[in-house]
């Protein structure tokens, strides 16, 4: 017996050795077929095809995946693409004499409203050639349409649709769960529109957190509202009527809402690609991808000069001095901000900051160490969607604060939060607890039972004393009476157009107006600086192992509660979501 499981032992560990040796091998082979592949040659005519249809991410690797060309479950259809490649392809297709034009394909792009206008921007710029822009889509999300409204043709499929209904945010809420399961939240916090922790302790929003919503939603829809009119050439009003009637969903109202212009198919849309290229009706249109135009050579000319102005990207939540894959660790943060700081090609730093908030201690420590580089050299904050809470922490000590119109940002407060699983171990499993301390508070904090009030007034002191801090050092980094920056704070949340007006962001702009700003500052000449990103992407490997854990975990979610998986996630955050946070609310979801 004992010898038969030996064999089967090692006839499994044979297997697991086998199939991990084939997968490297075919890793190998694929990164030789990547590898050997030659810089692209540019036809005459040629049409880049832009397809925004997925994940967009501040940036990314210059490696492709080297599987996805053998097809099967190597193949990704949902690749993220970096807005940093996307602003450079079209920077150099519009010198490109081989690119005569873009054919657009934004039907449902992943971002926010800010990393959207930084394209949209872009794409204006592109047109400033004289080179056409047109668009396809079966059908439009309300940020597809927002990108897609800058195209000369927009082509609707007669079957689609174009949901042009206005923006809303949806915050989902827990406390009902958490009373069935006689789970006790214990909150403190400063600021009544420090609202993160709500869809604990409440059913729906507080009138506090939704006023500030309705402006919120109300800057950013006007900002888009007003960019859709310039473009189609159409008042907001009458966008607003559109809107509101609902009558741009069926393509023929949205062709006589002006909206599109065309109606028709994907045959129909190349025709008029062709009659537009001056090419017979017979001939076939020459496209290049996004990836593929990257690795053509670039009719920019090569920049050899030795300043560099540092680019450092930081994007998700704050976790911590280590964090996962996608967020932000201050350890990481900190190596990267002094290695630029200590380089001396590098003249001035740029902070690309994409951030929710998140841990307070972590927020600090990044902070102070952007007091440290900027006595060596300028700092300049770039926000993106987000930099509100610790990400607002993050830029506040920045030289010059940039952001979007519809970055959304603020939120300057903290809160703690912790969890009484007492009734929930006693009343749902049958555990109960017991004791035994050598200090009034030894096993203090513990989540098996009920706070005293001496250890709550302890809390909540510690964070008032945390938001003392933080709004102190926001003065400080404002230029501002302390009075004023609290007026602004207690957690409320801003668009850029609203924080520049209140004095908490210096500059309307994108990256690239924050480049700018950050070369004059180090009186760097505009053709002589180069741009350097930090940290470097990681590359596809990489990033397929980080993945990995993730996706099994996403399945089996997936698995087991079908579309309920996404409210199952957000209650995984709250064990996460323990001790000071300077984070604004989650799961808002801009629909």
């Amino acid at each position: 017996m004992l010898g038969f499981l030996k064999n089967v032992f090692a006839t499994i560990v044979g297997l697991f050795l086998f199939f991990l040796f084939g997968f490297f091998i075919l890793i190998g082979i694929a990164a030789a077929i990547g590898g050997s592949e030659d810089k692209t040659a540019l036809k005459e005519n040629t049409v880049l095809k832009l397809d925004l249809n997925h994940p967009i991410v501040e940036n990314v690797a210059e490696d492709e995946n080297p599987l996805k060309n053998l097809g099967g479950p190597f193949a990704d259809n949902s690749d993220e693409i970096g807005l940093v490649q996307i602003r450079e392809a079209l920077k150099r297709a519009a010198v490109d004499t081989h690119i005569k034009g873009i054919s657009l394909q934004a039907h449902y792009p992943m971002a926010g409203y800010a990393q959207l206008q930084e394209i949209r921007d872009a794409l204006l710029a592109f047109k400033k050639s004289g080179k056409f822009i047109y668009a396809y889509g079966e059908s439009f999300t309300e940020k597809g349409y927002y990108l897609t409204s800058v195209a000369d043709k927009i082509f609707l499929n007669p079957a689609g649709g174009l949901d042009f209904n206005g923006i809303s945010a949806e915050i989902s809420f827990f406390k009902g769960t958490l009373d069935k399961l006689d789970i006790k939240p214990v909150v403190f916090r400063v600021g009544q529109f420090k609202s993160a922790v709500e869809p604990f302790i409440r059913e729906n929003m507080s009138e506090e957190n939704r006023a500030q919503y309705n402006e919120l939603l109300g800057s950013i829809n006007n900002q888009i509202m007003s960019q859709i009119a310039t473009s189609r050439g159409i008042s907001a009003e009458a966008l607003k009527k559109v809107a509101d009637e609902l009558t741009a969903y069926e393509p023929k109202g949205a062709l006589q809402s002006k909206l599109v212009t065309n109606v028709g198919y994907l045959d129909e849309y190349e025709t008029a690609l062709k009659k537009k290229l001056n090419i017979d009706a017979d001939d076939k249109l020459t496209y290049v991808g996004l990836g593929k135009f990257m690795k053509a050579e670039s009719a920019i000319p090569f920049n050899d000069s030795d300043n560099r102005i540092a680019i450092i990207v930081s994007e998700g939540t704050i976790e911590g001095a280590k964090a996962s894959s996608g967020n932000i660790g201050s350890d990481d943060f900190v190596a990267e901000l002094r290695k630029a700081r200590d380089d001396k090609k590098v003249k001035a730093i740029v902070l690309r900051i994409d951030s929710p908030g998140g841990s307070s201690l972590a927020s600090d420590v990044m902070w102070h160490e952007v007091q440290l580089a900027k006595k060596v050299k300028p700092v300049v904050a770039s926000m993106g969607d987000y930099a509100a809470s610790g990400g607002y922490y993050m830029a506040m000590g920045a030289d010059t604060i940039v952001a979007l119109p519809t970055t959304i940002t603020g939120s300057i407060g903290i809160f703690a939060q912790f969890f009484n699983f007492e009734n929930f171990f006693k009343n749902k499993l049958g555990i109960t607890h017991d004791r035994v301390n050598t200090n009034a508070h030894s096993d203090f904090p513990t989540v098996t039972r009920e706070l005293t009030d001496f250890e709550k007034n302890w809390f909540q002191a510690r964070v008032n004393a945390g938001y003392e801090t933080f709004t102190s050092k926001a003065a400080q980094g404002r230029h501002m009476n302390i009075d004023k920056l609290k007026s602004l704070a207690g957690g409320r949340v801003w668009t850029g157009e609203q924080a520049k007006a209140n004095g908490l962001v210096d500059v309307l702009g994108d990256l690239n107006k924050a480049v700018e700003i950050a070369a004059k500052m180090a009186k760097v000449k505009t053709d002589d600086y180069k741009v350097r990103y930090y940290p470097t992407p990681k590359s596809f490997f990489e990033e397929l192992m980080d993945k990995k854990e993730d996706e099994m975990e996403a399945k089996f979610l997936k698995a087991q509660f079908g579309e309920m998986a996404s409210y199952v996630k957000q209650v995984q955050k709250v064990k996460t979501q323990e001790g000071y946070l300077a984070l604004m609310p989650f799961a808002i979801e801009f629909k």
